[in-house]
């Protein structure tokens, strides 16, 4: 991970506090809510690009692999995320909702870095890679419906709509790009190299608009960083044993125990803060919970990254063939 991917934390945090002081000073604290969805789906553009969408099948050549981190993302972890919920904020619906987009959306990009550092298997882990793109757009509307329902001021095909616009538009635009430039070797050598800066600057510019726009709201809830630290961390804690556990009953070389440990634990907040932001312009909470997140999750995950690495390495690197 390069300085940038090791300072996202605090580069995310400097573009909050930049976005307050120019939401006091500028007429940016005036900016509506499709500023920010803007740039989110500039950076979702940016992810788009580097996911082939073909390569779904490829998810299946390991079929215990992929069952089971299958399950621990979307059966398990949903049902973590709505008992955390309820547990912690009993009378925030609005931070029941941002919890729950963020604990039901897999990472698509930084579990991969995760993986590396922790000398996992990184082909196995982007193996399952699209599907888990696919799974988790289609099921995030039945999630919310079914763990939120009416106790939230939601309408099914509304959500359906914005939904469709803010991950439609990004996705289409990657596949003209691709079919147009897809022979241009330098632009996507370009974007292999810098694919990952850009999507964090579009993210930084995103979260700067939007502390601009509701520094109020933060200035009200001066706790929440504070108050989502529990559940995350249990959150955290629970799924990287869930994964040991499965992944030692399976049978599981140590590498794969590793890529299956952080397909589940890595969180896609950048895609559930786009779908919020549309879905949700009058819900600021919703949207700060989904910023805070990787403030949190990120530090933790360079703990486990490290304690995995000790233990995937401690009587030598071991290998596996992919195959079930």
């Amino acid at each position: 991970m390069d300085l940038m991917g090791r300072g996202q934390p605090i580069l995310i945090m400097a573009a909050a506090i930049i976005g307050i002081v120019l939401g006091d000073v500028t007429p940016l604290g005036a900016a509506p809510s499709t500023a920010v969805e803007i740039f989110l789906m500039m950076l979702l553009f940016v992810l788009f690009l580097s996911v082939d969408l073909r390569k779904v099948s490829g998810s299946f050549a390991n079929i215990r692999f992929t069952g089971a981190a299958l399950a621990i993302n979307f059966l398990f972890t949903p049902v973590l995320a709505y008992l955390l919920g309820i547990i912690f904020f009993p009378d925030s619906v609005d931070i029941r909702i941002g919890l729950l987009m963020l604990l039901v959306t897999p990472c698509t990009d930084w579990y991969i870095v995760f993986t590396g550092m922790s000398k996992g298997n990184v082909e196995l882990g982007l193996s399952i890679l699209p599907l888990n793109l696919i799974l988790q757009i289609v099921l995030m509307p039945v999630y919310l419906l079914v763990f939120i329902g009416d106790g939230a001021d939601m309408h099914t095909a509304s959500l359906l709509v914005d939904m469709a616009v803010v991950l439609a538009v990004p996705l289409a635009a990657s596949l003209i790009f691709k079919r147009a430039f897809g022979t241009h070797e330098r632009i996507w050598n370009a974007l292999s190299e810098k694919g990952d800066h850009l999507q964090l600057l579009f993210l930084c510019l995103a979260v700067a608009v939007m502390f601009a726009s509701e520094g109020d709201t933060l200035m009200d809830n001066p706790a929440m960083l504070l108050e989502l630290f529990i559940p995350l961390l249990i959150f955290f804690t629970v799924l990287l044993a869930v994964a040991q556990a499965i992944g030692r009953g399976l049978g599981f070389p140590r590498r794969d125990i590793v890529s299956l440990n952080f397909t589940t634990l890595a969180r896609n907040s950048p895609l559930a803060l786009a779908i919020a932001v549309a879905t949700f312009p009058d819900s600021p909470l919703i949207s700060l919970a989904l910023v805070i997140g990787p403030l949190i999750e990120l530090p933790v995950l360079s703990l486990i990254s490290a304690a995995l690495l000790k233990w995937n390495t401690k009587e030598g690197p071991k290998t596996s063939d992919g195959c079930p």
